[in-house]
């Protein structure tokens, strides 16, 4: 089977990729388009031990890497997001660790195969992004659950990365007091609490209150994946892995076009 064959369908994912790490719809298409050509004319490598689009995405980073071609700092155009705009300000490496386990939902272990390192330096890519997008976006935190440890670990991983805790929450009526008490960016929250009371209904409760991103990391994940109400667009299931909720608290922060606390 030809080379074309094989990467066609993988193309738009790839063209989001290319506009994503390049602020532009025009430059990403234009690295896409050198890289078809010199596939087409066997000049640039197509690794075979792979996944095809696995191989493709190698490919890319691969050839923008031996060209050079990062994308420049400097003012941001008209019109440009906040996400496009932080996006510049990160270094190219964590970008492309961030962007592949984020918009393109690679795992840890494929992006460390189109990156070619170790999984073990993928993830340390990730949160490095994770360090890079707090620097732009740290915030104050609202962890609802009501297991102290988890508590504890969760803080710590919030902390890792920059941010703050603004604080801990047990219960619907403490989660509502304490996001009343200040302006926290962002929400962590279990959705059964040491009362029996429900943290989804405390969520609901606070975004009547002020919009912000919410990550429910929960034992239960189909207490909310019924599909009768809007699903939440951050969902982690316990036991949870630590670098899955530092890349999930980065990427709810990184996509928020809302203003975050300054602390």
């Amino acid at each position: 089977m030809s080379t074309a064959v094989l990467v066609a369908q993988h193309l738009p994912y790839l063209r989001r990729f290319a506009r994503a790490l390049t602020g532009t719809q025009a430059e990403g298409d234009d690295l896409v388009a050198r890289l078809l050509e010199a596939l087409l004319a066997d000049q640039a490598p197509f690794p075979t031990d792979i996944s095809p689009k696995l191989a493709l995405y190698r490919a890319f980073v691969r050839t923008r890497r031996d060209a050079g071609l990062w994308s420049k700092s400097g003012d941001s155009p008209p019109g440009q997001s906040k996400a496009e705009a932080r996006l510049k300000a990160m270094t190219p490496f964590s970008r492309e660790a961030f962007l592949l386990t984020t918009v393109e939902e690679f795992s840890i272990a494929d992006a460390a195969r189109i990156l070619e390192c170790t999984p073990a330096q993928a993830r340390a890519l990730v949160d490095q992004a994770g360090r890079e997008i707090a620097e732009q976006v740290a915030t104050d935190v609202l962890i609802i659950e009501d297991e102290p440890m988890i508590a504890i670990d969760i803080e710590a991983i919030v902390e890792s990365l920059g941010h703050r805790v603004h604080g801990i929450a047990r219960t619907h009526d403490e989660s509502v007091a304490l996001f009343k008490s200040g302006s926290p960016g962002l929400v962590l929250a279990d959705i059964q609490l040491a009362d029996g009371s429900s943290g989804l209904e405390a969520v609901n409760e606070l975004l009547k209150l002020r919009e912000v991103p919410v990550i429910f990391i929960t034992s239960f994940p189909e207490r909310l994946l019924t599909g009768e109400r809007p699903e939440p667009t951050f969902l982690l299931t316990k036991p949870y892995q630590p670098e899955t909720v530092r890349a999930t608290i980065s990427q709810a922060l990184f996509f928020d076009e809302r203003p975050h606390s300054a602390g």
